[in-house]
């Protein structure tokens, strides 16, 4: 991988992802909508010389291809929002396709772990059944399926999946990452799902280290990965955490069916992450020997320091990352 373009730059995995190639010295762009966005995330990174910033839109292929250059590694870290995802997240990846088509480059495409549907293994690994039975799973598997495509001829991708995930740049969409924004605030907090029951997060710069690490392997492309994170926590053992690094006793408020549909009607996004509550009653787990026995050892933070990391960034910044 001699250069990348990261899609998303400035979300919550495109954020980290970016932060990881550069530490490594790779010639990488840094693509997003928001000029201002952009700007002050590479000052944040100490405007290094190899980083450059582009203005673009995804959704338009030909503002892709005019900032890739010479890259060779597309990282596709673009989302929508989860009221938006039946109606756009398949045109956008289209487009990002199409972009990589015609720039003949390697896909990295980040993902989460909806097309599974209700787990079947103890430790999913990457053949775990697709069976999905909500809309959003069910727009995953057509969206994975689209990658895969036999259409794209000259562009090859990749899948690496991930769970729930926090850090220093996850946001609003990780439900973990507005809670913790809201505890490093000293605010009151909202915890989405069952507190007690104990689920999988990686942590973000974990995740980019072995996307990384994937992602440089031109033998791994054209396959499903997973991310895997360093085991599971509960909710309550989160905002322990979290509170002691912040000094904050505000209360966190458990979210479940009823309280996500009431604010649902003022947040769409939280009337649409209902269906998902299966995940947070039945924890789907995935398993990383794939990575281990094909890649290299699994980057694990234990909870305790990435969560006491996350609150001690976020509270140096000052606000949320979406603020930054």
């Amino acid at each position: 991988m001699k250069k990348a373009i990261v899609v998303g730059a400035t979300g919550g995995t495109g954020a980290s992802v970016t932060e990881e190639l550069v530490r490594r010295g790779i010639r990488t762009v840094a693509f997003g909508r928001s000029r201002r966005k952009l700007e002050q995330f590479r000052a944040r990174l100490g405007q290094p010389d190899h980083l450059t910033i582009a203005v673009g839109d995804a959704f338009r292929p030909d503002d892709i291809v005019s900032a890739a250059e010479d890259a060779d590694v597309l990282f596709h870290c673009a989302n929508v929002p989860y009221h938006e995802m039946a109606s756009k997240l398949i045109p956008l990846g289209e487009s990002v396709m199409e972009a990589a088509e015609r720039l003949n480059v390697k896909v990295v495409a980040i993902d989460g772990i909806y097309p599974y549907g209700r787990k079947q293994m103890e430790r999913a690994t990457e053949d775990h059944p697709k069976q999905p039975h909500t809309r959003k799973g069910r727009t995953r598997l057509a969206y994975e399926k689209m990658l895969f495509d036999k259409r794209w001829s000259r562009a090859k991708v990749m899948i690496v999946r991930l769970p729930d995930y926090y850090g220093p740049t996850a946001n609003e969409a990780s439900y973990l990452g507005s809670t913790l924004e809201a505890i490093a605030a000293g605010k009151t907090a909202f915890f989405i799902g069952n507190m007690r029951v104990p689920r999988e997060y990686v942590y973000l710069p974990d995740a980019a280290f072995m996307i990384a690490e994937i992602a440089g392997r031109d033998e791994a492309y054209g396959q499903n990965w997973h991310i895997p994170g360093p085991g599971v926590i509960s909710g309550r053992e989160i905002v322990r955490i979290a509170r002691q690094a912040s000094g904050s006793s505000k209360p966190v408020i458990s979210l479940g069916k009823i309280g996500l549909s009431l604010l649902g009607l003022g947040v769409p996004v939280m009337k649409e992450v209902v269906e998902m509550l299966y995940l947070t009653e039945e924890p789907l787990v995935l398993s990383g020997d794939k990575y281990e026995r094909l890649i290299g050892p699994v980057r694990i933070t234990p909870f305790e320091k990435g969560i006491a990391d996350t609150i001690r960034v976020l509270q140096e910044r000052g606000g949320s990352p979406s603020q930054q």
